[in-house]
């Protein structure tokens, strides 16, 4: 930050009066601070690039650069009206007519002439607050100046009232100016593309996006609970969380919540017991435990219901768990018997025998309490310390115990929210459940802490009622995974998604008949995300801005990548990532050890390309190749050609594919199926026509009932081979 001293702030001398005068209103009306000032020093050629969220922009930015510096503004505008000409043209701009072909080769003359310009490169006020596309003569004047570029990133200025976005306003935020680093474009990196002018804007947009991360990481808030509490004391009427029950609670009834029942945990929960088990669906209620945990300094471990009790415990005898919260109603209908689990020592503390025990008065002082805004809006929880215990799937093995610290999961929701251009009349409906990250960070922590109405549902296997419930709520956003997407499109209504504007899939590859579907029959086009528990979960997203179907989109900012051959895979590579938003460990001690030993770095065992754009595609899990005649083969590959290439067979048609050993090729690959009528025949034909070897057509079909599934819907492959070893899967 650049401390203002006392003659430099209050001596005209050595800024116009104006200037002066203006930096002591932004001071008073704004509390403006700025932050990284010192690189407004560099010498020309170089471009200052700040992001363009309202009419006052050029007024926070003038207030901080020299009298060299020059606007870039539009003659044309300027000639409508005399208070246009007298801003847009003087001294301090350089105006440009963008209809002549000759105006990208002024402002370059002007740059390769040691000139420092100003160009709000998107080339309008952002109509959602967020980054939009890039005018693309920047990247030729990158190109042909190879001038330095200084970002700037106008911190909360989205919310004056001169700015276009259709979400709330204030008339004097609190708002910041921050500069980048001095960045050099790598025009010699692009200079054997095609359109090297695209690549170097496209260059440009991306390091803007990583400054807003790293802003919001070095100035926001250091854990979840305050980060919430602080939107609620914004906007504290803001509706934010309504279930299948009907009830809709607004951003202060949230917290009010959270402080009531915190006050329960207090007095029946075990003092020396940090961690705390959490066996519920998707309501309301365990929303506001989880905030009513954190409250009271408790970690809480979501189980994951749908893996059944016997995994349940043994992931509560790895986290030492002794008490789980739980409601009744929820175990009779998802007719779990925990009798085990208590006869292991764990005690159940239920939802409903809290709620007799809160007095209406209670209730009352603490809504109290937050009406007159008294209520606590900083928690101080350390950014290190542990926020969520989720467990993994375990479709590789014994489930592992993820630890996600308050800082993983804000850095990842400041990776997608830097990335994904999201509004504040935004309302998401999440149906995947809390056990898993997806649901957890973004499906339900997101539109806390930005602010947005969520509706929780509480499982996405209600195939007919989900579709009805998207629709009566009035989603625009929508989150699911490859597998549920099918079951919806087969019993919903063309119109049942009509308000959807972004569909967010994830945990599993998104199948391109799947994609066909749901773009011929609801309009939606699917953006594919990849990503992982571990990483609190995303890596990857396509967004409306960069969006390539058939990958999982490019990196988000603020993670580092590696690939590391394997044997056999051209053009492909293990991925490692390392960033913020990666775990702190696991519970496991083996897996734990092996972790740390990475120094950062997390193994995400996919097999990955990445494209000379930075699109990222996924090749398979590294344990889902198979080596046959000493060729991989990417088993998900072949799933994929088969997705969708029996509707004859009806649309519940499902086809596995895995791996077996084989005396002759090593492995053989082995096809299971639900559809007792498909043959191999129709197998060996689907392969062809999807132009794939015959390396990757499967000796053997299999024939089971119904193919097993995680509780994310993904295809359940290690229970699929333990039929096939117990001859639960008769041969076609």
């Amino acid at each position: 930050m650049i401390p203002l001293q006392p003659a430099e702030f209050f001596d005209p001398e050595p800024m116009p009066f104006i200037r002066f005068i203006s930096r002591l209103l932004a001071r008073v009306l704004f509390r403006l601070r700025i932050h990284g000032g010192g690189v407004l020093d560099t010498p020309g050629p170089v471009l200052l690039i700040p992001n363009h969220v309202s009419w006052f922009d050029w007024w926070l930015v003038g207030l901080c650069v020299g009298d060299d510096w020059r606007f870039v503004t539009s003659a044309s505008r300027a000639d409508s009206h005399w208070m246009f000409r007298f801003m847009m043209v003087n001294r301090y701009t350089f105006p440009v007519d963008h209809a002549s072909p000759f105006a990208m080769k002024e402002m370059a003359n002007f740059l390769q002439g040691g000139g420092r310009l100003i160009l709000f490169a998107e080339g309008r006020i952002s109509e959602t607050g967020c980054l939009m596309k890039l005018f693309e003569g920047t990247g030729f004047l990158l190109h042909k100046t190879e001038a330095k570029v200084i970002t700037c990133h106008l911190r909360n200025a989205l919310r004056l009232p001169w700015s276009r976005h259709p979400g709330w306003k204030q008339c004097f935020p609190r708002m910041s100016v921050h500069f980048g680093d001095v960045l050099q474009p790598p025009v010699g990196q692009f200079s054997g593309m095609s359109d090297v002018r695209e690549a170097l804007t496209q260059w440009l947009r991306e390091r803007m996006i990583e400054h807003q991360f790293q802003v919001e990481m070095d100035h926001g808030h250091g854990d979840v609970l305050t980060e919430i509490a602080s939107r609620a004391r914004q906007r504290p009427g803001t509706v934010v969380l309504e279930d299948v029950t009907g009830q809709a609670l607004s951003h202060r009834m949230v917290m009010v919540g959270a402080e009531v029942l915190g006050g329960q945990f207090r007095r029946l929960l075990d003092d020396k017991q940090v961690r705390v088990g959490m066996l519920l669906p998707n309501v309301n209620g365990t929303v506001i435990s989880l905030l009513a945990l954190w409250r009271i300094g408790k970690i809480p471990a979501v189980l994951n219901y749908s893996s059944g009790v016997p995994l349940m415990l043994t992931c509560s005898e790895l986290a030492g768990l002794r008490q789980v919260i739980t409601s009744r109603v929820f175990l009779a209908k998802a007719k779990l018997d925990v009798t085990p689990m208590k006869a292991a020592g764990i005690e159940f503390v239920y939802l409903e025998d809290i709620r007799k025990r809160i007095s209406g008065l209670a209730k009352l002082g603490v809504f109290l309490k937050h009406r007159l805004a008294l209520g606590r809006a900083r928690f101080g929880i350390p950014a290190g310390q542990t926020a969520v215990i989720l467990f993994t799937s375990g479709s590789e093995g014994v489930p592992k115990g993820v630890e996600l610290t308050h800082r993983n999961i804000l850095a990842n929701l400041r990776q997608l929210l830097s990335a994904v251009d999201l509004v504040d009349s935004d309302s998401l409906f999440n149906c995947l459940p809390m056990f898993h990250s997806f649901g957890l960070v973004v499906g339900t922590l997101l539109p806390l802490c930005r602010g947005l109405r969520s509706y929780q549902f509480p499982s996405p296997l209600q195939y007919r009622q989900i579709p009805t419930a998207v629709y009566n709520s009035n989603a625009t956003l929508f989150l699911s995974t490859n597998t549920f997407l099918n079951g919806y499109a087969r019993k919903a209504h063309p119109y049942d998604f009509r308000n959807v504007r972004y569909l967010l899939a994830g945990a599993e590859k998104v199948q391109q008949a799947t994609a066909d579907t749901w773009a011929r029959k609801f309009g939606v086009r699917i953006n594919e995300a990849y990503g992982v528990t571990e990483c609190a979960p995303a890596i990857c997203a396509n967004t409306k801005a960069a969006n390539r179907f058939g990958s999982v989109g490019r990196l988000l900012p603020g993670i580092e990548w590696r690939l590391e051959p394997v044997d056999g895979v051209a053009d492909a590579g293990r991925l490692f990532v390392r960033g913020p938003n990666i775990m702190k460990g696991y519970l496991n001690a083996d897996a734990n050890a092996a972790f740390q030993a990475l120094g950062g770095w997390y193994d995400t065992g996919d097999i990955i390309h990445v494209d000379a754009d930075g699109y990222f595609w996924v090749k398979g899990r590294a344990k889902r190749f198979a080596k046959v005649s000493g060729e991989m083969v990417s088993l998900t590959a072949v799933e994929d050609a088969l997705a969708g290439a029996f509707p004859q067979h009806g649309e519940e048609c499902e086809v596995a594919v895995v791996a077996l050993p084989d005396t002759g090729k090593g492995e053989k690959l082995v096809a299971v199926t639900n559809a007792p009528g498909l043959s191999l025949a129709e197998v060996r034909g689907a392969i062809a026509t999807a132009g794939l070897t015959n390396l990757c057509v499967p000796r053997d079909l299999r024939v089971m009932d119904e193919l097993p599934k995680l509780g994310t819907g993904k295809l359940n492959h290690r229970e699929v081979l333990k039929h096939i070893e117990l001859g639960q899967a008769h041969l076609a």
